[in-house]
């Protein structure tokens, strides 16, 4: 018996798509309070000491953070090829304006102190600004837009044209989600400063992570009212064998209003995934409220994951529908790597994901406690 056979074709996909949400939440959790810290630093801190104690708050593990990302990027490109083929070739320039960005945080992070200057550390300071503002937006943005579904096709041979453009991405519910992303990672990077920070730095960033918390809840529910009312769904009107091949075009898909509430209605205990992102949102907001520092960033997370994983269950199995050519979209049972792929992968990932999240938890450990101004301005004990 060959060995990948022991798990089916339809298990690994389902699977490799409940990773691919859990990869992407990880992303937005874990870096998503570094990207919000940086949104954070013109306003939290008034001063360069002040500014210097929120970069090395996160001085010691962004660059571990952003493993999620390069975990995700890689699960794309060999769980779900297509997926990959056609988010990272049609969201060119998105994607290019995203990477420029997160290059500027590393240089940033490296150069902001290294010169006694003020002109010097304000556009450096900027830069940490910029590389936290426009991931945050544009992958909001993208977000909005894979729910009204991308304009790609295939052709005769099977080679898939992006007929959209970067500017066609900035429309009305796009931008709402761009706005969403924004308000959840600086509730976030809000709750992040409030735990590891002390004195004004602290006190600024609750007053602007609780607006921030308040707004993630307004936009989450003014997103979810518009989807209702305006944005069309897509529902797979033909047989979609889970263990099909990975050709898209072999179903019929149709479009309709309200399509991506189906699986709600069809099961009404998923509402809870929705559920999770409203109350983790107001936890937060409670949270700074009653300067509960730990709980604050853990209910933020709780909401940022509720908010994701809401898109995923309302799309299931849609991973990326087609607005133009709704047979072309692509879904869980139709887009996938081989079998054999899938489950090579599944066992790799198995090992060395709990290995990451030890050593991820670890370092945490060891870093605990809040940055002290003193050892900064005394020139010890920091980073940055």
């Amino acid at each position: 018996m060959i060995l990948h056979t022991l798990l089916s074709y339809e298990f690994l996909r389902i699977v490799w798509w409940l990773l691919l949400g859990v990869l992407l939440v990880g992303f937005a959790v874990m870096d998503g309070f570094d990207l919000g810290t940086g949104m954070l630093l013109p306003f939290a801190g008034r001063n360069d000491l002040e500014r210097r104690v929120i970069v090395n708050s996160v001085g010691p593990v962004w660059e571990g953070n952003q493993v999620w990302l390069i975990l995700g990027g890689g699960a794309i490109f060999a769980a779900w090829p297509q997926l990959y083929a056609v988010s990272f070739s049609g969201f060119y320039i998105a994607m290019f304006v995203i990477l420029v960005a997160l290059i500027l945080r590393p240089v940033a992070f490296k150069f902001r102190s290294k010169r006694e200057d003020a002109a010097w550390r304000r556009r450096w300071d900027m830069a940490l600004f910029i590389g936290g503002f426009v991931p945050a937006l544009i992958c909001g943005v993208a977000m909005g837009n894979v729910l009204q579904g991308v304009p790609f096709r295939f052709g005769p041979d099977m080679h898939i044209h992006y007929d959209g453009s970067f500017f066609g991405l900035l429309n009305p519910f796009g931008l709402l989600g761009g706005l969403l992303s924004v308000a959840m990672l600086v509730m976030h990077g809000a709750a992040w400063l409030c735990l590891k920070t002390q004195g004004p730095v602290a006190e600024r960033s609750r007053a602007y992570g609780s607006i921030a918390a308040l707004l993630t809840v307004v936009l989450y529910a003014v997103a979810g009212v518009l989807l209702w009312s305006f944005v069309d769904g897509f529902r797979v009107t033909s047989a979609l064998p889970p263990d099909g091949p990975s050709n898209p075009l072999l179903k019929t898909v149709e479009v309709y209003g309200n399509a991506w509430f189906a699986n709600y209605a069809a099961h009404p205990a998923l509402y809870i995934v929705p559920g999770l992102g409203f109350a983790g949102a107001l936890l937060a907001w409670v949270g700074f409220r009653v300067r509960a520092e730990l709980m604050t960033l853990m209910a933020s997370a709780l909401g940022i994951a509720g908010i994701i994983l809401s898109v995923g269950v309302s799309m299931f199995p849609f991973i990326l529908p087609s607005s133009i050519d709704p047979r072309a979209s692509l879904t869980a049972f139709d887009s996938s790597s081989s079998h054999l792929t899938l489950f090579i992968m599944l066992v790799v990932t198995a090992v060395f994901i709990p290995i990451i999240v030890a050593y991820t938890g670890w370092i945490y450990h060891v870093l605990r406690g809040k940055v002290d101004a003193d050892a900064i301005r005394e020139d010890r004990g920091h980073a940055y």
